[in-house]
């Protein structure tokens, strides 16, 4: 393994999304990350999909299957958080006690363990045991309320924000804080990482705005989600979008020149009671041309406006390609690891393998006999 994080070892217990994506992030980083895989007949609804093993944020692993029902499972899982660093998991709260992989045995096992843990809603509070996605820990937070179109429902932000964002990059930082501190102490932790928490940290700066009353509770009512002609996007003559993003007056100045309009006669992006017709001018204008067009035009301007792009254009744009932004894995097109390290560079550390793949070799190196691994095999415990 090369990268920055070349040498520290990861276990992975099985999970959907944001737990595999961290795994994926940690393994693009240079860690040796072990994930734990349900053998076949106990995988979870949406096993299939690639959204877990076999997509591409399974890739860089090795993987063990094991039956994390049965005792002689959870066995395995503590010897090989003996030989980890890093110990990551998404199960609902009281799950991985119940399995007995929990905090308690696992740092008895090993005390120098970062026991990372992402759950929807936290550890502890009313809503900690119940079920819930992305946007049900959106809504909480407030954020969902300020997104979407004026006059219809809130839209969720596919699941970027709490999966992802709050989740998945939250407990990276967490996890590599706590192996920081277990290093310089030679004693590991918990560390908790709820969606509903880290989705809310994202917001520190509007809600800094709206405690100043400089942001209101509305859709597109506000400079930052649209309710500003000067940061949002506008329809072109093909159907297709430009977003503008001008948000200083000096930037503001070259797209009213560069769309032929004098600043002068353009009232200001910065009073709210002027949005609606400022908005209603610059709409006319864009509607002239196609979004290629405005592309082409104001592209090489310090205009700060851009083509809105599909998921498929995005890797072909020039900027894109010339950066290498976008590779293959496991049939797709997807972003290429981020961010970049000039001294120790990151790589995808190979593709997503089979479920199981590494099964008896793991288990070797924890010690275990041809024998004791035989017998695990033919009682499905390992797989």
């Amino acid at each position: 393994m090369t990268g920055p994080l070349a040498g520290l070892r990861v276990l992975e217990l099985p999970a959907l999304g944001p737990v595999p994506f961290l795994g994926m992030l940690l393994a693009d980083l240079g860690a040796r990350v072990i994930r734990i895989d349900r053998v076949p007949g106990t995988e979870e609804p949406f096993g299939e999909l690639p959204v877990g093993a076999g997509g591409p944020l399974g890739r860089g692993r090795q993987s063990i299957g094991v039956d994390l029902g049965r005792p002689a499972g959870a066995a395995v899982v503590l010897d090989l958080v003996a030989e980890c660093d890093v110990l990551i998991e998404g199960f609902r709260p009281g799950v991985a006690e119940r399995l007995g992989i929990g905090p308690e045995p696992a740092l008895a096992r090993n005390p120098r363990l970062v026991y990372g843990r992402m759950t929807g809603w936290g550890q502890d509070g009313p809503l900690a045991g119940r079920a819930g996605h992305d946007i049900t820990y959106l809504a909480v937070s407030g954020l969902l309320h300020d997104l979407g179109p004026a006059g219809g429902p809130p839209t969720p932000p596919a699941n970027y924000l709490c999966d992802f964002g709050g989740g998945a990059m939250s407990l990276a930082v967490g996890v590599l804080a706590a192996v920081l501190s277990a290093r310089e102490s030679g004693r590991g932790q918990v560390v908790d990482a709820a969606m509903l928490d880290g989705a809310g940290y994202l917001a520190t700066m509007v809600r800094a705005l709206y405690g100043h009353q400089l942001w209101t509770d509305g859709r597109e009512a506000n400079i930052l989600n649209g309710g500003a002609p000067n940061y949002r996007c506008y329809r072109c003559a093909d159907g297709r979008y430009v977003a503008v993003g001008a948000l200083e007056p000096k930037f503001w100045d070259v797209l009213l020149t560069a769309l032929g309009l004098e600043p002068a006669a353009v009232g200001s992006p910065y009073d709210p009671a002027q949005h609606a017709a400022v908005t209603a001018q610059l709409a006319a204008v864009f509607a002239t041309r196609s979004r290629d067009e405005w592309a082409a035009l104001l592209e090489p301007l310090d205009a700060c406006v851009a083509p809105v792009l599909t998921l498929g254009e995005a890797p072909e744009h020039p900027h894109n390609r010339a950066r290498d932004s976008y590779l293959p894995v496991a049939g797709v097109t997807v972003a290429a690891p981020t961010p970049r390290f000039r001294g120790t560079p990151s790589q995808v550390a190979g593709a997503p393998p089979a479920v199981g793949e590494h099964t008896d070799r793991l288990l070797r190196a924890a010690g275990y006999d041809a024998g004791r691994i035989a017998a695990l095999r033919s009682e499905g415990t390992v797989g």
